[in-house]
């Protein structure tokens, strides 16, 4: 078999593109445009002499993912063809794979987010293409195609159109993470699952992705997959016998036929949590355009859930939220009937006193639209025509419910779904355990998913602090905020600043509320005038498990939220983020035991310029929320 070793010198690159020398012959590598983090690709020979393929990654000249394997396990079962060349179907697919190319480019763009946390995203990287085939043959080519960005770097594989083998199937990944000793992670062993920082052994199960991790003391990486819309969802698992190392863990086989790509596998990186946060944008630039030539009616906004199902009540809500700003309101599960019955007809109403077409006229009367829930059983029987039948009746979004997850099976059903409702003009909401890869970038009608330990649980607020660092990494989040429910075990001023700290596009407030629990407290003007989408956004400061302050900006408007875990805390917010010169009013929310109301929210105004430091005295598991408006 023929081996090819790599010299980038000899390499055909693309206008814009630099070489690059290498350290040995047999490596590649790419760099991220700032040259601050770089992947390097090889092969190397295993221990019966299989050469195999290795990539390492460096952070400013530090190693933070050492010597690692990029492995897919193929059940070598392709085709006629294959059984006629005698391939060995024991063997490892990806062993003696024999180098063909490999090219470098660059690419640096912007486009505009339908929905988002700033108006613009740029999509810059350096991109390196290794060419490859199995056996020395070239029916059988695969690529590995890795990103270098400056927020982190991402790798997938490439299988072209094959003719002679169009079906593969992927077993398992068997890609490595290796990580330098002492590195920690938040595990968190399922989507709504509580955080642990544990070390890299011993672990009870797998984790969710993405995956934080804190190495070398103070450097900050997620692992995260982007783009999973054809594949088996992967989480991480340790490595058996390699310390320190964690491996993907496929939920089931793949089942494809060419041309396919993998997901691709993502590693952020950063100085601090906080500029991790910020770089959230990385998994969006990972998945393609929008799909949706028009989408004007998308229209984002804030939502409440109607507690009791009746025309009266809804009424009710209908008349709160719009007094409160409110764009919508959500009719949850059973309306139609048992909603795990394939039984249910999730067009017609199936408890008494429910006037769904007066309640959507009234609702349109008064400026709010209708979501409604409808559970996997209901979506999977009559998917074909649900949405277009929601559509003519005036809703304007459905909230999927109980969702099976993971599989390739249910993954692809999934995307399926969610391009059905686009088709028919309808926004979504996606419950339970699924987690975005992305997805939302290409169809923007996919408002927020659950995939989060919010309300639902009732977290506590160390547990709140947590989030910024991890779930928000894979995109919107429905958290499901409260504000009157006796369960939520933080300050209502807590509550309140998590509408600035938790991107949603599709944000729910009042969660577990009705109506008459509210006394029109003063401080919810905050939740009024908050929106929930941005021109810009930035994390000010925190730590996972300690503390967050985020600020966002509309227009010359900005909201501020800052959290404390279950300890009190003192914070100091500086302002640096304002227009220079210019003064803004500050409305500051926050605990205050002397405030008379029963939510002990106090608010103070004062004048403040990118000079001022606002500071704020955290109880324990409070918070502050700040709104700033630019004097006239």
């Amino acid at each position: 078999m023929k081996t090819i070793l790599l010299f980038l010198a000899a390499l055909l690159l693309p206008l814009g593109a630099t070489a690059q020398v290498n350290e040995q012959p047999g490596q590649a590598s790419v760099a991220s445009p700032d040259q601050n983090l770089r992947f390097v690709f090889y092969q190397k020979a295993d221990a019966g002499g299989k050469r195999e393929l290795y990539y390492r990654v460096t952070y400013k000249h530090k190693t933070i993912i050492l010597d690692s394997l990029l492995d897919l396990q193929l059940d070598n079962h392709l085709s006629e063809s294959a059984m006629a060349l005698k391939v060995d179907r024991q063997a490892k697919w990806f062993d003696n794979l024999a180098i063909t190319a490999i090219r470098h480019g660059a690419h640096d763009s912007s486009w505009k987010p339908e929905t988002g946390e700033r108006a613009t995203i740029r999509d810059h990287y350096n991109q390196m293409t290794v060419n490859m085939v199995k056996d020395d043959n070239p029916i059988y080519p695969l690529s590995l195609e890795v990103r270098a960005y400056n927020e982190g770097v991402a790798f997938r594989f490439v299988f072209p159109e094959n003719e002679k083998g169009t079906y593969y199937r992927v077993v398992q990944e068997n890609t490595e993470f290796t990580f330098p000793v002492e590195t920690k992670a938040w595990f968190h062993g399922w989507a709504q699952a509580p955080y642990r920082l544990l070390p890299l052994a011993g672990w009870p199960d797998e984790s969710e992705r993405p995956l934080t991790l804190e190495v070398l003391g103070r450097i900050h990486v997620a692992l995260l997959e982007a783009n999973m819309v054809d594949y088996s969802r992967t989480k991480f698992k340790l490595h058996k016998t390699k310390p320190n190392t964690i491996v993907t863990a496929m939920h089931d086989p793949a089942d494809l036929i060419s041309p396919f790509v993998t997901p691709w596998r993502g590693i952020m990186v950063a100085e601090t949590a906080g500029a991790l946060a910020d770089n959230n944008h990385f998994i969006l630039n990972l998945n393609p355009p929008s799909a949706i030539p028009k989408a004007d009616w998308i229209k984002p906004g804030k939502i409440m859930r109607v507690m009791t199902q009746t025309t009266a009540s809804a009424k009710a809500n209908i008349d709160f939220a719009a007094r409160r700003k409110l764009e919508y309101i959500l009719f949850d599960w059973k309306w139609y009937g048992h909603a795990f019955s394939f039984g249910s007809d999730a067009t017609k109403v199936a408890i008494p006193d429910f006037d769904l077409p007066e309640i959507i006229r009234y609702a349109a009367g008064k400026g709010i639209g209708v979501w409604l829930y409808v559970n996997q059983q209901a979506l999977l029987a009559q998917g074909d025509s649900i949405f277009k039948t929601y559509r003519q009746w005036g809703v304007k979004g459905v909230k999927f419910g109980f969702v099976q997850v993971g599989s390739h099976r249910w993954t692809t059903w999934l995307e399926q779904a969610v391009r059905q409702a686009a088709d028919a003009g309808l926004m979504v909401n996606i419950h339970d355990d699924w987690r975005p890869t992305g997805e939302q970038r290409t169809w923007p009608n996919l408002m927020t998913s659950e995939g989060i330990r919010g309300n639902e649980e009732m977290p506590d607020a160390t547990h709140n602090t947590v989030l910024p660092f991890t779930r928000f990494l894979a995109g919107a989040a429905d958290y499901t905020i409260c504000y009157y429910d006796p369960r939520i075990k933080t300050t209502h001023a807590h509550q309140l600043a998590l509408a600035a700290i938790y991107y949603s596009p599709l944000q729910t407030l009042y969660w577990y509320d009705k109506p008459e629990m509210s006394a029109n407290e003063p401080e919810l003007e905050f939740w009024d005038r908050i929106p929930t989408t941005w021109d810009d956004s930035k994390v000010l400061q925190g730590a996972p498990g300690q503390f967050v302050s985020t600020a966002r900006r509309k227009g010359q408007d900005w909201f501020v939220g800052t959290i404390t875990n279950n300890d009190a805390r003192k914070a100091s917010v500086k302002l640096d983020f304002l227009e220079a010169g210019r003064s803004y009013t500050a409305t500051i929310y926050a605990d205050d035991a002397a405030a008379p109301t029963k939510t002990k929210v106090g608010i103070s105004k004062r004048r403040v310029n990118a000079d001022s430091v606002i500071e704020a005295e955290l109880p324990p598991s409070g918070g502050q929320a700040i709104w700033l408006t630019p004097e006239r």
